[in-house]
């Protein structure tokens, strides 16, 4: 007798139970290989290149001559190529299906963009250049400035910030300019922070030499505006909001926000991260904001991390414009030149945040987004991913408690651990048995505000047939975890999960704190340790 799983192919009953005790001798997993680290391999003294002879001895390097070997195994091509590939399987990616982290926003790359990145003049030009060789990519960077000021209705841009808490550093050390040509810094030492803003938030305004202060939230999930108006003073150098916030919800009270927070002498600043889920909608500069960074992988769809520095743009209001840092871009009657020097126009710039201009490849991608998706394109950015996160939350609260059930969300969907209670199931349990099901987890336990909480973002980039496969996935894990209420279900599916993965459950708590971090030969071995 065979069962029928979730896509509907017939699976032989207890496939879960059979895996787990009838281990492979090679350590494979059907078709996917068994991969020990490079050092553990056999290669030690062989190489996969073939060098001439030196022509020297070594003897002039004096007492600098290598004595021991240099610990690095050799490879041939085929055996390099296989170790590397292996690996990358054991990633989960994007590109193999949805990857729903709440408030990451992990969303298609499109491989025009990549095509555009590695064209010449973009891919092997040096930051070192003088500008008169480089008048295409300052274009493009003053284009991409363009647009960014245009989709958020502020004055001004800095490109430099290279990540989202590198834009909160930013941001915040603009208003601090500001406060200190004012003369207010000294009195001014306070940040407040919402609950529900990202969690950079307070650690930027800490690192900025600020006192956090923290600002409730309403029982629907939002600023408590009350709350807000009893902290602000002529002590608080700003606010810091996010939105839509990290519980997945507009800031209904917005206006009344940035109205409370200019009243007081304060500036406004924004987390951008969840712009994705009003581009093309909403300006930000209309809703009063100050300072607001713009993750250009969670709107603009560059790579998230990509190996390498991100972007994080800021776009400033009139009021902080004069104190943007160096560099940025101007256009005048000789071409396109960079602004650098306190002696130009950077007289007031609170100074530089990086050693040069930012992250080229990153520009290059989200104007590239941009421009494929034109402004009707990018409206629709924001209306799919807020349809698609509605459509989960819709298709799921049947069976999972929604953390805020009182109309829709924005960008995410949030559950609480309430539907778990009496169950034998924790939140950590089902997000590992969502592995066995090929799915990588969505964010667990964040925001804090919320006990237990299962955070979803689908992005606008999942087709509907896609959310399905991943709703029906949920759907059947939920019912096995309700089941485990009466004592009928099977709770070791959720305690000892995943069973199908390259490795089982990790003790968590011992790996980040006793994380090993070094590979050591085994007693005996001419290997060295690296």
């Amino acid at each position: 007798m065979s069962t029928m799983n979730t896509v509907g192919r017939p699976t032989a009953p207890n496939a879960v139970d059979h895996d787990y005790k009838h281990p492979t001798l090679t350590g494979g997993r059907g078709l996917l290989q068994d991969e020990h680290l490079i050092f553990e391999s056999d290669g030690w003294g062989k190489t996969g290149v073939d060098l001439p002879e030196p022509k020297t001895d070594g003897s002039d390097l004096g007492d600098l001559v290598r004595k021991d070997p240099i610990g690095l195994p050799g490879l041939s091509e085929p055996e390099t190529m296989r170790h590397y590939v292996r690996l990358s399987q054991k990633n989960h990616a994007i590109d193999l299906a949805i990857y729903p982290l709440g408030s990451c926003t992990m969303k298609h790359n499109p491989r025009l963009n990549e095509k555009i990145a590695r064209l010449p003049g973009f891919s092997d030009i040096h930051p070192l250049q003088p500008t008169s060789t480089v008048q295409g990519a300052l274009e493009l960077m003053d284009t991409l400035a363009h647009w960014l000021k245009t989709l958020t209705g502020m004055p001004a841009v800095a490109l430099s910030p290279k990540a989202g808490a590198h834009g909160e550093l930013c941001g915040l050390m603009a208003i601090r300019a500001a406060h200190e040509a004012s003369g207010q810094h000294e009195k001014r030492r306070k940040v407040l922070v919402p609950t529900s803003a990202h969690g950079t938030n307070p650690a930027t305004a800490a690192f900025v030499g600020y006192t956090v202060v923290e600002v409730a939230q309403t029982e629907d999930g939002r600023v408590d505006v009350a709350d807000l108006a009893a902290k602000l003073g002529d002590d608080v150098a700003a606010i810091m909001v996010t939105n839509p916030n990290t519980c997945g919800l507009f800031e209904r009270d917005i206006l009344e926000i940035s109205r409370l927070t200019h009243e007081a002498g304060a500036y406004f600043y924004c987390d951008g991260a969840n712009f994705n889920a009003i581009v093309g909608r909403v300006r930000p500069g209309d809703l009063g904001v100050d300072a607001m960074h713009i993750n250009l992988h969670k709107t603009f769809s560059t790579p998230h991390g990509g190996g390498g520095p991100g972007a994080g743009p800021v776009v400033l209001s009139e009021a902080l414009a004069p104190f943007a840092p160096a560099p940025w871009v101007v256009h005048d009657a000789d071409g396109y030149r960079l602004v650098e020097r306190e002696e130009d126009e950077a007289a007031q710039a609170f100074g530089r945040l990086c050693a040069f201009q930012g992250q080229m490849g990153m520009y290059t991608r989200a104007l590239s987004y941009m421009m494929s998706h034109g402004s009707d394109g990018l409206r629709q950015v924001a209306e799919d991913a807020v349809l698609n996160a509605n459509y989960i939350k819709a298709r799921l609260q049947d069976l999972m408690s929604a953390a805020f059930p009182d109309g829709p969300c924005m960008h995410e969907a949030l559950f609480d651990d309430e539907w778990l209670k009496g169950t034998d199931v924790t939140t950590l349990d089902f997000a590992k048995a969502m592995i066995d099901e090929g799915f990588h987890p969505m964010t667990m336990y964040f925001p804090l505000v919320v006990h237990g909480a299962m955070l979803i973002e689908p992005t606008e980039t999942e087709s509907k047939q896609e959310l399905d496969r991943f709703i029906e996935a949920m759907r059947a894990l939920a019912t096995a975890a309700l089941e485990t209420k009466d004592g009928a279900g099977n709770v070791e599916r959720f305690k000892g999960a995943p069973f199908h993965a390259p490795l089982r459950r990790l003790d968590e708590t011992r790996a980040a704190r006793s994380p090993v971090l070094r590979w050591t030969a085994p007693e005996g071995s001419n290997r060295a340790a690296v």
